[in-house]
C-alpha cells in the first residue's frame, strides 16, 4: 500500500458538489492499493500513520502523534498512486489492485485507523472527487509498505 500523508488544518472531500467528508486538524491520507497488498500491509500502514510524530508539542517540535494530538483523518482512495510513468507519456496502472480487492483493503484500512480511536472521514470509492485542504507546515510524507515505509 502507498500513502501520501499531509498534515492539515482542515480538509473536505466532495462528490458532485456535495461534501461527504470533512475534518478539522489532522491528516489527509491518500491511499493506493497494489495487487500484491494484504491485510498485514494495511494493518502496518495504519499503525505507522497513527503513531507518526508530526504534530507540535509544547515547544513547537514535531513530537506528537495523531493519537496524542487528538487529530482526525480524511482518508481518500487513490489508485493513481500506483501510476508508473517510466515509459511514454501515459501512466500505466498495472500494479494497482482491481476494484474489488482495492475496495476491501481500503475499507479494512479505514476500519484499522478507527480501531485506534481516530475519527475518520472518507471519500467515496471509485468516485470523481474534489479534495480541498489547508496544508499545515506544509508537512507531506510518502509511505510505501513494499519499501517498509
Amino acid at each position: 500500500m502507498r500513502a501520501v500523508v499531509q498534515r492539515v488544518q482542515r480538509a473536505e472531500v466532495r462528490v458532485q458538489g456535495e461534501v461527504i467528508g470533512r475534518i478539522g486538524p489532522g491528516l489527509v491520507v491518500l491511499v493506493g492499493v497494489a495487487q500484491t497488498d494484504s491485510d498485514a500491509d494495511l494493518k502496518v500502514l495504519a499503525e505507522k500513520i497513527v503513531n507518526l510524530r508530526v504534530f507540535a508539542d509544547e515547544q513547537g517540535k514535531m513530537n506528537r502523534s495523531l493519537l496524542e494530538s487528538g487529530g482526525q483523518v480524511l482518508c481518500v482512495s487513490q489508485f493513481t498512486l500506483y501510476g508508473d510513468c517510466r515509459k511514454g507519456r501515459r501512466p500505466s496502472y498495472d500494479q494497482a489492485a482491481g476494484p474489488e480487492t482495492a475496495r476491501r483493503l481500503y475499507d479494512d484500512f479505514v476500519a484499522a485507523l478507527r480501531a485506534h480511536g481516530i475519527p475518520v472521514a472518507t471519500g467515496q470509492f471509485q468516485a470523481m472527487m474534489e479534495v480541498e485542504l489547508v496544508n499545515d507546515g506544509p508537512v507531506t510524507l510518502l509511505l510505501d509498505s513494499e519499501k517498509k515505509f
